[in-house]
């Protein structure tokens, strides 16, 4: 059994510039945990899998594709391959998200 604390696992660098932490990273998928502060967002990008985000704290502004909608705690969101998309937290409190990415990307994110 390998258990994760997200407050023990690393941020890392990202073109983003936010608090991302890889929690596992296999071939089969990959699981980041986002932290955005009030204010922060990311740049619209895409990737080269499918993508499924999981809120688990806040309230967010999340645009993928032509599509802008708020979306908050315990939502799931599918992301398509390729498809353009971005997170906004517009509001007041922090926004936490659990990313999915499957299979594992071979490929880096493209920052449009």
């Amino acid at each position: 059994m390998n258990i994760i604390e997200v407050i023990k696992a690393e941020s890392k660098p990202n073109p983003h510039g936010v608090d991302a932490r890889t929690l596992s990273d296999s071939i089969n998928a990959q699981v980041v945990h986002i932290t955005l502060k009030p204010g922060q967002s990311l740049k619209k990008h895409i990737t080269s899998v499918d993508a499924i985000f999981y809120v688990l704290e806040g309230k967010a502004v999340l645009e993928i594709g032509d599509e802008r909608n708020v979306v908050g705690p315990d939502t799931l969101i599918e992301s398509p391959v390729k498809m353009p998309h971005r997170w906004s937290n517009e509001s007041n409190s922090r926004l936490r998200i659990l990313v999915i990415k499957t299979p594992r990307p071979t490929e880096p994110t493209k920052i449009l």
